[in-house]
């Protein structure tokens, strides 16, 4: 069974991004996370993960599908 949370370092190894970058969007609320512990250790609920996956899918395939303007081009 696969485990329902994953720390910031499976994060990094999925999305292929460095720490810095996980931390980003755990802070800015993109990719959504809880702290647990004493020492408030950020968990990410792998369907969180997916969500976020799917979301970034979404909006790259809106940015791609608009139509560009001459001055883009």
């Amino acid at each position: 069974m696969a485990p329902r949370f994953l720390k910031i370092e499976d994060v990094q190894e999925i999305l292929n991004v460095s720490s810095q970058q996980a931390y980003a969007l755990v802070r800015s609320g993109d990719l959504p996370a809880i702290q647990v512990g004493g020492r408030g250790i950020w968990r990410i609920e792998a369907s969180e993960l997916e969500s976020y996956i799917e979301r970034q899918y979404a909006a790259t395939r809106e940015r791609t599908s608009q139509p560009r303007s001459a001055a883009e081009s």
